[in-house]
């Protein structure tokens, strides 16, 4: 294998596929990174793989002899993001033990050499044997996921809250996240046509719907590609029994579902409420981060209480070894007056992710779940449940 490439494209992409890259690997060869030389297409191909997340991407090269091998990712990475810009070149020879590969890599300022390993020992990529393709907006997917990913669990026990569930129709698509606590949903509507005159709608080439579990560690990848590459309005989407792998332009990723049943989220939502408030969301926002300096590390309690007669919601924190806090703010508030606590953290992460400029707090007696929505835009729906006080 023989080529010469750009410095920043081999850089920029490594660093990509690097996230894949397991942290402590089961097998060796999963801490290595696979690149293939591509003489008739003139592009090197770069793969990482930790048996649940798949990264593969590709960039142009000048290749004269065409190839394949395995380098370390972490080692490779922190060499070539350390060399000058402009042109590189990598040069894979065996050597006489027809065991042990090495890759030259050489650069303006110097040469390395670099033990590989086979190629022969990476494992492939899932693939999906159907030829069944979703095609979604790219706005879609990142809207969606910036507003749910927040509310998924971090407790691997509870594994299937570890993820995103989609769920695709013709013309909607619909995220959904919990972590037990508090509940996040967007549905996103397909419009008859965008800026370009296209026709925007979920396409399947049998027009299946489809309902999937996603692990959000992998989708915060996903964002990541889609925030650092603004190239493509449309993102392919592959499902089977196992795998979902989603094409974006040279990026593919491939990921591993999450098993078991989704929670029947759609059934924890009330359909009636006894208060309904409406009030300038980064306002609310503001006060609750100034009171939330002084919020216990140990419940991170706010107490809200809304006023009918002032047209006014009192916020408070108190913390026996700090002090306290208050901050009132306006709303147009219908219903009888009273009070509610939350997790301040959760209701600040919801607040942040609902965006627009007023927002409504529907909400019933005692210990019942509350949901806020954005007044305009995105429709959304994030529920959390609040903390019973002691009186």
């Amino acid at each position: 294998m023989k080529f010469v490439c750009s410095q920043n494209d081999f850089s920029n992409n490594l660093s990509l596929v690097s996230r894949a890259v397991p942290t402590r690997p089961t097998h060796p060869i999963l801490a290595n990174v696979l690149m293939v030389a591509d003489i008739v297409k003139q592009k090197i191909s770069l793969t990482a793989f930790d048996l649940s997340l798949g990264i593969e991407t590709s960039f142009d090269a000048n290749i004269s002899e065409g190839g394949q091998t395995t380098l370390p990712a972490k080692l490779l990475n922190d060499i070539v993001s350390r060399l000058p810009e402009g042109e590189i070149s990598l040069i894979s020879e065996e050597t006489k033990d027809n065991q042990t590969n090495l890759l030259y890599l050489k650069s303006a300022s110097g040469k390395f050499q670099i033990r590989t390993i086979s190629a022969d020992e990476f494992p492939p990529l899932p693939m999906i044997e159907n030829d069944d393709f979703i095609e979604l907006p790219t706005i879609t997917i990142t809207e969606g996921l910036r507003g749910v990913l927040f509310a998924s669990s971090n407790d691997e026990l509870k594994q299937v809250l570890t993820g995103v569930h989609l769920k695709g129709t013709a013309d909607s698509l619909e995220f959904a996240a919990t972590d037990g606590h508090r509940l996040s949903v967007v549905e996103a509507m397909f419009s008859s046509e965008i800026d370009n005159k296209k026709e925007q709608t979920l396409k399947t080439k049998n027009s299946n719907e489809f309902s999937v579990t996603i692990p959000a560690k992998a989708l915060r990848e996903l964002e990541k590609i889609i925030h650092n590459n603004n190239d493509f309005e449309v993102i392919q989407l592959q499902i089977d029994d196992l795998q979902v792998i989603f094409y974006l332009g040279k990026q593919k990723l491939t990921i591993r579902k999450l098993d078991g049943n989704y929670p029947k989220y759609s059934m924890l939502i009330p359909q009636k409420f006894e208060h309904v408030i409406s009030l300038d969301r980064k306002n609310f926002l503001n006060s609750l981060e100034r009171v939330a300096v002084l919020a216990s590390q140990k419940n991170n309690l706010v107490k809200c209480v809304f006023n009918n007669k002032k047209q006014i919601i009192l916020l408070s924190v108190e913390t026996q070894d700090l002090g306290s806090a208050e901050e009132s703010i306006e709303a147009k508030i219908t219903g009888e007056s009273g009070d509610i606590a939350f997790n301040i953290k959760y209701l600040m992460d919801g607040l942040k992710a609902l965006s627009t400029k007023e927002i409504k707090m529907q909400l019933n007696e005692g210990n019942k779940p509350v949901i806020f929505n954005p007044l305009g835009g995105l429709k959304m729906t994030y529920l959390v449940m609040p903390v019973q006080m002691v009186k």
